[in-house]
């Protein structure tokens, strides 16, 4: 769900967002390869994804550890909220919806979870499961308003297919 529009989304930032992501997933595919720990392989994906671009404040996991609950971690960036449940805020309402949400502007959305004052804009992607059970949901956070763009949510939504086709359960392999 785009809650915003692309107007910042020009042809060079197009090009060069999609080059870098091509470079993170072709990192991510990389060190991901034989592994086998669900938490090991988010941390490496929250690192590429928080390094590779300035306007990530905050770039972290929620995990489904309980019916209708998430729970902080891996994450980079300031502390994200511990425990968010499925009827509050933009994880939520991803968790819940099992939709991407795309907020240009947090202030202007009635249950949008100030976990950090400074954020403006946030990215949310629900991980599914081949069965289309939630294991996470990949929250990226900005301190810029409408940072985040078409090819931020197309990309970010393929890395999260490929994470969870490799770790279908949500949890290592053994």
């Amino acid at each position: 769900m785009n809650v915003g529009s692309d107007a910042r989304t020009s042809s060079p930032d197009r090009a060069s967002r999609l080059e870098r992501y091509r470079d993170v997933r072709a990192r991510v595919a990389a060190l991901l390869d034989g592994e086998s720990d669900w938490i090991a392989a988010l941390a490496t994906v929250v690192a590429e994804l928080h390094n590779a671009f300035e306007h990530f404040d905050f770039t972290g996991f929620y995990r489904v550890t309980a019916p209708e609950w998430l729970v902080v971690g891996p994450y980079q960036g300031p502390h994200g909220c511990l425990r968010i449940p499925f009827s509050r805020g933009v994880c939520g309402a991803a968790a819940r919806t099992r939709e991407t949400q795309r907020v240009d502007r947090v202030s202007e959305r009635a249950d949008h979870i100030a976990c950090s004052s400074s954020t403006q804009s946030e990215l949310v992607v629900p991980v599914l499961a081949p069965d289309g059970s939630m294991l996470a949901v990949l929250d990226v956070d900005s301190d810029d308003e409408a940072a985040f763009t078409d090819v931020d949510q197309s990309e970010l939504e393929a890395l999260c297919r490929d994470l969870a086709a490799q770790f279908p359960r949500g949890e290592g392999h053994r």
